[in-house]
């Protein structure tokens, strides 16, 4: 008599999602320099009746908490795993902007290699289509 597979930790958040009831979770994706593009995303989104997770900071923008380059460079890398963090957590990418960068397309990436479905709000910016 054969077990059953034991689920992995992707199925069983997939699971307890389900038994939660919550609604797709989408996970915006994106240049920081689109976001004002990406509030609106948040916005029709949520309005759509999605969870919504962003990026909570623009590095671009001048802040006592990244002016230090020393600092900013770790700040990135802590951000860019909590990033990655909010793409497991999400059901979906959406990919805001006509521009992929570099660490937008790492992104992208990474969320197809989780079999994560990826939208874009300028499908022609797709570096895959």
């Amino acid at each position: 008599m054969s077990r059953p597979e034991p689920h992995t930790p992707e199925q069983q958040l997939v699971d307890v999602k389900k038994l939660l009831d919550l609604p797709r979770i989408v996970v915006i994706c994106g240049s920081t320099r689109f976001m004002t593009e990406m509030n609106e995303a948040d916005l029709r989104e949520t309005t759509a009746g999605r969870i919504v997770v962003k990026p909570g900071c623009d590095m671009k923008s001048p802040h006592a908490l990244w002016s230090d380059p020393v600092e900013a460079a770790a700040l990135k890398v802590r951000l860019d795993d909590l990033h990655r963090a909010k793409i497991r957590l999400a059901d979906e990418v959406l990919v805001v902007g006509d521009y992929i960068g570099d660490s937008t397309r790492s992104e992208i990436a990474y969320a197809r290699s989780l079999a994560k479905p990826v939208r874009f709000t300028h499908p022609e910016a797709d570096p895959d289509a």
